[in-house]
């Protein structure tokens, strides 16, 4: 889940042409969300080019997405743009004929992409922190919304509707889905208190990048696996860690689809099954150091990484995280106001 250029991508990304002769497929993606050799090697063996567009946003993705002109052919989305977007025909359905590699997902997974994805990696949100600044891990989100004021200037949020209410509705013990007025309201009097003490509402990954904001980033708000794609980009292994905090949290499953205006809906399907079948799950999983939702190709990952709490959360933890649902149009909006007058607070300093 997971560049300056990122957030601000346009469908005339996906504008330029192939070279004459030469299949290309268009995948619209999180950045570093995928073992670049996986692709690599599905064009060494089919002779079909991949060309990656990446977004750092839910919102960035699914305005790229709805537009007809985006020649987008295979996306990355989360479960509940893969049910919304299959519902409306913006992507099509995908069972074990036109995807082979489905067979490997239990049925708790692949229902979970309604039909019209393969279950692609999935983990949870909590906290990233530099552990050469912050000593004593964090353990609640109260230690995110009310900081220490050694903390000020010194955390960055997200800006994502939905992702972004996680940590203020999980502290207050509320559904991670609330759409009642009362409920966003408490969870903005959190937020606006917190405001301050935020240096971005940027995504940490495409913050970490920026000169100015990187080195200021102490605490986070992010996706489990994040910490390894920071530590690549800081350089310095083992400098971010990640915990989620005891009042559980949101669990997550992004699933991999297929656009309904392809033009290459065949090569997009075979691409889609490449990335999908056992040893490319494996295969990525263990490269990006994150959870596949593939049994086979789980069976393939090293123990030690099976028993990693920082990639499988503990079973408690899991039992105590929330499942994304579909928001009301009038909570999106609110939600979408809140983050907006948080984000030129924000700027505005």
């Amino acid at each position: 889940m997971h560049g300056a250029f990122f957030a601000a991508v346009s469908s005339t990304a996906f504008a330029v042409a192939a070279p004459a002769g030469a299949a290309t497929l268009n995948l619209l993606i999180w950045e570093a969300y995928i073992d670049e050799r996986i692709l690599k090697d599905f064009t060494a063996e089919t002779g079909i080019e991949v060309r990656q567009t990446f977004y750092d946003s839910g919102d960035a993705r699914d305005e790229i997405l709805a537009d007809p002109n985006s020649n987008v052919d295979v996306v990355v989305t989360n479960e509940n743009g893969a049910k919304l977007y299959g519902n409306r025909g913006v992507i099509m359905a995908i069972d074990m004929e036109n995807v082979p590699a489905l067979a490997d997902y239990a049925e708790s997974w692949t229902k979970r992409c309604g039909g019209y994805g393969v279950p692609y990696l999935w983990g949870t949100m909590g906290i990233l922190y530099r552990s050469d600044r912050i000593a004593t891990p964090p353990t609640s989100w109260a230690d995110m919304m009310k900081p220490v004021e050694s903390l000020r200037g010194h955390i960055a949020m997200y800006d994502d509707y939905a992702e972004a209410f996680v940590a203020p509705l999980a502290l207050l013990g509320k559904s991670v889905n609330a759409n009642d007025n009362e409920t966003l309201k408490a969870a903005y009097e959190l937020m606006k208190a917190q405001a301050p003490y935020v240096l971005t509402y940027d995504y940490v990954i495409t913050s970490i990048q920026n000169a100015d904001k990187g080195p200021n980033i102490h605490m986070a708000l992010g996706y489990s696996g994040d910490q390894y794609t920071l530590n690549d980009k800081v350089g310095t292994p083992g400098l971010w860690r990640y915990v989620v905090p005891k009042e559980g949290t949101l669990s997550w499953l992004d699933c991999v689809a297929v656009n309904a205006r392809s033009s290459n809906k065949d090569l997009a399907l075979q691409l889609v099954d490449y990335i999908s079948n056992a040893r490319n799950g494996a295969r990525n999983a263990e490269k990006l150091n994150m959870p596949t939702a593939s049994t086979a190709a789980m069976a393939l990952l090293p123990l030690d990484m099976r028993s990693n709490p920082e990639i499988y959360a503990a079973p408690e933890i899991l039992a105590k995280s929330q499942l994304q649902e579909e928001l009301t149009v009038q909570s999106v909006q609110a939600r979408r106001r809140i983050i907006s007058s948080l984000a030129q607070f924000s700027d505005a300093r």
